[in-house]
């Protein structure tokens, strides 16, 4: 296994927080030069790193520890009603594994969900090359998860990392005109389910800022770990 502490790391200079108005942020990234195996991905995830195309991150801000890494204790998840009213909701919906790729219909669909949804977000304006760079540039394990309707249209796709110990929700993005199917909610049901299929314990979600609303869905997952104080913490 590789051993942590041969890896060079970097942190950026302060600059504006794409979360918090006002807040200067820091981040502490892997040397993308390094070869990173899937066990030292494994446990970077534990400390509470994240992928974003080839680069392996996570906040080092000094006076701010907002950003709270989660992930669902797959074992012991219960959906909820409402959860399991929008399972119910897209069970006409096909789930097709493939291979991170570029084609004109994934990037259609995620052009159309940045500019609907995410028109304020450092992703806009969406391009081919930043679609690239962000969701299959890295060279880690992982795929996407394709979901299509009976009429075999792309309605939603996940992009997901395999861990030793889970999967890592990398992002997701959907046909925002099918409001009706909460498909954002679904894909994270659907990632938990397949998590439980291959014995798997963990689902990674990421980021968890209480004071940033867009975040706000990922303490509906139950129950719910926090990284705090560098422990993984189940919480309420």
């Amino acid at each position: 296994m590789t051993n942590l502490k041969t890896l060079h790391f970097y942190a950026t200079p302060e600059h504006d927080c794409s979360y918090l108005e006002g807040f200067e942020a820091k981040t502490l990234f892997v040397d993308p030069q390094e070869i990173i195996t899937t066990d030292a991905y494994s446990q970077l995830s534990d400390l509470g790193f994240r992928r974003s195309g080839k680069h392996i991150y996570r906040p080092y801000c000094a006076n701010c520890q907002a950003c709270i890494s989660v992930r669902v204790d797959i074992g012991n998840f219960a959906a909820s009603k409402s959860q399991k009213r929008i399972i119910n909701k897209n069970r006409d919906l096909k789930v097709v594994t493939v291979p991170a790729q570029f084609t004109d219909e994934y990037y259609d669909l995620y052009a159309k969900y940045i500019n609907t949804r995410h028109s304020d977000g450092d992703m806009f304006p969406p391009t081919p090359d930043q679609f690239s760079a962000f969701l299959i540039d890295g060279g880690q394990k992982g795929c996407f998860f394709e979901f299509r309707d009976p009429d075999n249209k792309l309605v939603a796709l996940a992009v997901t990392d395999f861990l030793n110990q889970g999967l890592s929700a990398i992002y997701t993005f959907f046909d925002p005109d099918e409001t009706q199917r909460s498909l954002g909610t679904f894909a994270i049901l659907w990632q938990i389910k397949e998590t439980k299929r291959q014995d798997l314990d963990y689902l990674y979600l990421g980021y968890w800022i209480r004071e940033c609303q867009k975040m706000a869905y990922k303490v509906a997952y139950h129950p719910l770990e926090m990284l705090l104080h560098g422990q993984w913490i189940p919480v309420d």
